[in-house]
Formats: structure tokens, C-alpha cells, sequence
């Protein structure tokens, strides 16, 4: 018997290669990892367990509902930093634990954004208790040493200056965020403002750590050859024994108000191998929308700049058009309104303007007279096509739960994606359009290349 996944990705093919009334129908019969289960112990932790039993070995996640946009005024850059300082150990393990899951086979990480920070193992699944052991010691007992921090708030301004500073692109992206996302805390960077960052200390981490790090704060998502019998077990005699140390507040925040004008960001430097173009609005996220609106704002990125069959596509690239790419993309995943983006590298020569009458003549066609049929099908093959695709993926199929739980959508959410995208009509896509993309509001960054200074 095929396993749920290989399934799926037998589907995805057949979705694509599906005339559209095909694969329209089926959409609604069609669910994410179908066999997805959920318990949550009595501290509060939420644990999913996601059966893959293609091969003997798990993905294990731990989830904080706390990221960049919960920190502390004036302490931008510390959940973050705090991510790095997870490794440094407890009273327990006072070296952390990573040299013992490179040397059981394992591979561990983790990553900080916006609205949440993770940590997870692949590793055999023999080892799965072990690793429950260890991520619920640090989850309660982080130690840290003075020097220690030291060491390592070196070693993030040093990922500042490699990732950002020495980034055109990335600086730009930085002063872009802050004009779009004014008054909301998605206009600081994950990684801190330079300022802040060089002063925090083990304080500001720990202040962090004590707010946030508490099970009823967390979720556990565990994808791979298990059952949820054996993963509430093992998650009973390890996070179980943790006791919830926090009185949680609801994730307020400021948020950003409607720009009513159209503004400009730009920045020019030597290194600038290729100059682009961008421009964003606010948007509802999957957890701020009304009913079907994030939906059709997926199909409607789809349609726009969603590869070789986009609108964007054919109007700036395909027969040597003026731009040699451009890209559509909606960041739908977030506590709050976030972003609708369309992207564009002009080709040599080419002036902005050019790529910017082509992009608002492609958003106000669509906004004015809709769009196909045909169109509409092929983006909606296309989106669930490329979400079953990612469930040949362990990992990714853990992360499309953690994502999803740790910003405000639930497990029947997820299921029921392809369904609802499956809903989406030519008349919401036109509406989403008209209503969240004005082309008179918004922000445009331009990425120019400077002139070589005299002195280099």
C-alpha cells in the first residue's frame, strides 16, 4: 500500500496534466498529509504528529509563537539572538547538544522570523525520545555564560555585515520594509537594527527567553515514520515534566495604517550588479482576511508573476522583452496584514519606467476586466500542484504545519487549502486586484547601480 504522500505527489502530477474542469473537481476531494493528528498535553504544548512511513526516520520541530515582532522596544534582534544562544547549552548539557546529533546521524537547525522561531532534528527514528529529552532541557534551562554571549553577539553583527551590509539588494530590502510596514513591527529587520543589535546582552536574551520559551507557548511538530501513540509517549516523559512559567498576553501589536500615497524608496551603489525594481502594499495575511481574500490573493500572485505562463511574464519577459525577470509573490503566513510584492530586473538599458507602465497596465487589466478561465485554472494547478510537491519533503511537510499553527491557522486549515483554493473564482480575483493593489499607493524601491568612486 502507497503511503498518504506518495499518493499526493502522484496526484500532483495528474493535476497538472489535467484538463481544468478535471482538476477543478478534484481540488475539493484532495486534503494536505490527510492522516495529520493533534493532542495537547496538560502544560499546554500542542503536539502534531504527521505519519510518513516511507523510510525509518523523523522530523522533530519545536515551534515558539514569538518572533522579531514581539521583542522589546529598543531591543530589535533579540529573538534572533536568542535562536543562536538555544545552542550554548544547560546545567544539563553545558555544551549544548549538537555534536551529539552530528554524531547519531542527525542534522539539527533552526530559524527566526516575524512571527515565530523554530529548532529541529531529522534524525533516526530511534532517536526521536533523545532528541524530545534534550529540546525540553533547553526549554526550561537555558544556562549562559557571560563570555559566551560575547562571543556569539559577535558572530550575529558579523552575519549583519555579511547578509546585509555587504548586500545592495538586502539594504534596500531593509529601507523598503520600513516605509511599507510603518508602525508595525514588520518594519524592523529579524536580524536587528545595527544600533540595538550591538547592545543587547545576555539580559535582553534571557528577558526573551523568560516571556516566550514555555510550553503552552510552543508547539511540537513531529513528521516521519511514528504514530501519534508513540510520539504522546515519548512527548509525556520529556516535555510533559515541564511546567508553564509564563502568564501569556495576546500578540498585540501596532499595525500599519492604509497608505493612501505612492512611495518611493531608492538606493544606489558601485556593487549593484543588477539594478531591479519592486513594488509593495500591505495586505491581509491568512490570519487577518476576510473569508476567501488570502485565497484569491495566492491565485491572483499566481496569475501575475508566477513564472513563464504569468501576466508579467508575457507583457515584460517572453520575445526579449524589456525585463529580464519578474516575480510575483504574496507573504500570506503572519500574525498581521503583510505584503504583496511584484518584482522585476530591467534589462541593459532599460529605464524603470518602462518595467513600471508594463507591471500597472498587467495589475489594472486585471483589476478592470478579470481574468480567463483558462488562467485561473492553470494557477490554481499550479499553487496545489507545488504544495503537494513539497510533501515528498519531510521537512517541508513539518514546516507547512509549524508555519500555519505558529501564525493563527489550524491544522483543518492546512488540510483544506487545495479545497479553498479550489473555491476561488475569476470575479475574487479581480476583487483582490482592485481592492489591495491601487497603483497609486504602496511603495516602489529601485536597486541603481552607482558610479565607481574616483578613490576604488
Amino acid at each position: 500500500m502507497k503511503s498518504p504522500l506518495a499518493v499526493s505527489a502522484a496526484f500532483a502530477l495528474a493535476v497538472l496534466a489535467a484538463p481544468p474542469a478535471i482538476a477543478q473537481s478534484s481540488l475539493a476531494d484532495l486534503k494536505i498529509a490527510p492522516d495529520a493528528e493533534s493532542f495537547t498535553l496538560d502544560n499546554g504544548l500542542q503536539v502534531v504528529v504527521i505519519p510518513d512511513h516511507r523510510a525509518p526516520v523523523v522530523t522533530h520541530m519545536v515551534w515558539y509563537k514569538a518572533g522579531a515582532a514581539d521583542e522589546a522596544a529598543g531591543e530589535t534582534g533579540a529573538a534572533h539572538f536568542l535562536e543562536h544562544l538555544m545552542f550554548k547549552g544547560t546545567e544539563a548539557n553545558p555544551d549544548g547538544f549538537s555534536d551529539e546529533v552530528t554524531a547519531l546521524g542527525g542534522q539539527e537547525n533552526a530559524f527566526t522570523s516575524q512571527d515565530y522561531t523554530a529548532y529541529f532534528q531529522q534524525i533516526a527514528k530511534d532517536h526521536l525520545g533523545r532528541m524530545m529529552t534534550l529540546e525540553a532541557d533547553r526549554m526550561a534551562n537555558l544556562a549562559l555564560e557571560p563570555d559566551e554571549v560575547a562571543r556569539e553577539l559577535d558572530v550575529v553583527q558579523e552575519e549583519r555585515r555579511m547578509r546585509i551590509d555587504n548586500n545592495p539588494s538586502a539594504i534596500l530590502g531593509e529601507a523598503f520594509e520600513a516605509t511599507l510596514h510603518v508602525n508595525s513591527p514588520y518594519a524592523d529587520p529579524v536580524i536587528g537594527w545595527p544600533q540595538e543589535l550591538s547592545a543587547l546582552n545576555r539580559d535582553a536574551a534571557m528577558s526573551f527567553y523568560d516571556r516566550f520559551y514555555t510550553p503552552e507557548n510552543a508547539i511540537l511538530v513531529v513528521a516521519g515514520d511514528v504514530t501519534p501513540d508513540d510520539v504522546h509517549k515519548l512527548a509525556e516523559a520529556s516535555y510533559g515534566k515541564l511546567e508553564s512559567r509564563v502568564d501569556l498576553k495576546p500578540r498585540k501589536r501596532s499595525q500599519s495604517p492604509t497608505l493612501e500615497s505612492l512611495r518611493t524608496v531608492r538606493y544606489a551603489d558601485a556593487r549593484v550588479g543588477q539594478p531591479s525594481l519592486r513594488h509593495g502594499w500591505v495586505v491581509p495575511s491568512y490570519a487577518t482576511a476576510e473569508p476567501g481574500d488570502a485565497e484569491a490573493l495566492d491565485v491572483l500572485a499566481q496569475i501575475l508573476g508566477g513564472g513563464s505562463t504569468s501576466r508579467l511574464y508575457d507583457a515584460l519577459v517572453r520575445d526579449g522583452g524589456p525585463a529580464s525577470s519578474v516575480a510575483a509573490w504574496y507573504q500570506s503566513n503572519a500574525i498581521d496584514p503583510n505584503s504583496f510584492m511584484v518584482y522585476a530586473v530591467p534589462r541593459d538599458d532599460v529605464a524603470f519606467d518602462t518595467l513600471e507602465d508594463a507591471i500597472e497596465a498587467s495589475i489594472a487589466d486585471i483589476a478592470e476586466n478579470g481574468v480567463s478561465e483558462e488562467e485561473l485554472a492553470r494557477a490554481k494547478r499550479s499553487l496545489v500542484a507545488d504544495a503537494l510537491y513539497a510533501q515528498d519533503s519531510q521537512q517541508s511537510l513539518a514546516r507547512i504545519f509549524g508555519l500555519a499553527l505558529s501564525t493563527g491557522q489550524t491544522i483543518e486549515d492546512v488540510q483544506t487549502w487545495p479545497a479553498r483554493i479550489g473555491d476561488v473564482t475569476a470575479a475574487d480575483v479581480q476583487k483582490a486586484a482592485k481592492t489591495y493593489l491601487p497603483l497609486d499607493a504602496g511603495v516602489i524601491g529601485y536597486l541603481e547601480k552607482a558610479p565607481a568612486s574616483k578613490d576604488s
